[in-house]
């Protein structure tokens, strides 16, 4: 058993390559802040924000997870979204993606029963 429980932790094929990425990025621009070295410090940079392009466009894709907790059938980290063409709700990347996205994963309103219960009644 890990130090965090039996929970999923998110290990996805996005969530890996962003790293994979990213790591050499700021790697390289740290590399250029000692050598006193401007386009590599913009270089490094500009590796980084590839890196988060290219794992939103995974996350997109159905390789990322959706927010909170999934099966645990799901846990593995080459286990794709099914839902993710349809947008996931309450998610900053799936509304930024476009329109169709955006409306399947704009939060729903809560029933006057969910309210109720969530609320106290107020």
């Amino acid at each position: 058993m890990s130090a965090h429980g039996h929970v999923d932790l998110g290990h996805t094929v996005a969530g890996w390559t962003g790293t994979a990425l990213a790591l050499p990025g700021f790697a390289a621009a740290g590399v250029a802040v000692c050598a006193a070295w401007a386009p590599g410090i913009w270089i490094g940079l500009g590796v980084v924000a590839a890196a988060g392009i290219v794992t939103w466009l995974l996350h997109l894709a159905g390789w990322g997870k959706p927010s909170g907790p999934r099966p645990e059938v799901d846990w593995d980290w080459r286990v794709r979204d099914a839902v993710a063409h349809a947008g996931h709700a309450h998610c900053l990347g799936c509304r930024v993606s476009g329109p169709r996205r955006a409306l399947a994963a704009a939060p729903r309103p809560r029933s006057a029963a969910a309210r109720l219960a969530v609320d106290g009644g107020v």
